[in-house]
């Protein structure tokens, strides 16, 4: 097993990692280049040789439900090469989300009147990313989609104009 000192040797060889002294005598290390919110890299190294590395990005890697590998036993090479993956996983940015089914927007109508009881007339309107509802010029409702919009004026006795 390495020595704190050792252990800690070997991570501030990392440039691009910034020691922060927390609590306890132990030592976080961030990389603040990360393109994801986490930039912990090494989390509470403790005088002792207790320490962990966010591997939670890393595949083939295994870890605790927080993403940490406990580096207790680890030698050199194994910490420089967890490490160096470490930093390389939060070099690279996320995968951008696949588009949602509800924005597709071509097939649904942007404005629509519909017609209820006594003759209420209410428009459907969509914009930025919702559907209101309104009654001449107050907001009556908001929705999420088209169709809970549709559901709704439905079960109210509505019929599209």
């Amino acid at each position: 097993m390495l020595s704190f000192e050792q252990k800690l040797s070997i991570i501030e060889s990392f440039p691009e990692l910034q020691r922060k002294d927390v609590s306890l005598g132990r030592t976080n290390f961030h990389y603040e280049e990360s393109a994801h919110e986490k930039k912990s890299v090494v989390q509470h190294l403790h005088p002792n040789g207790n320490g962990y590395v966010f591997a939670g990005l890393v595949a083939g890697v295994p870890t605790d439900e927080k993403g940490l590998v406990n580096i207790r036993d680890y030698n050199e090479e194994e910490l420089r090469s967890l490490i160096a993956k470490a930093i390389s996983s939060l070099a690279t940015a996320p995968p951008e989300k696949p588009a949602s089914k509800k924005k597709n927007k071509a097939k649904q109508p942007q404005e629509e009147r519909w017609i209820g009881p006594n003759d209420a007339v209410l428009t459907l309107l969509f914009e930025e990313d919702l559907w209101y509802l309104y009654a001449d010029l107050n907001l009556e409702s908001a929705f999420e989609t088209y169709e809970e919009a549709e559901q709704y004026l439905e079960e109210e006795q509505f019929s599209r104009a």
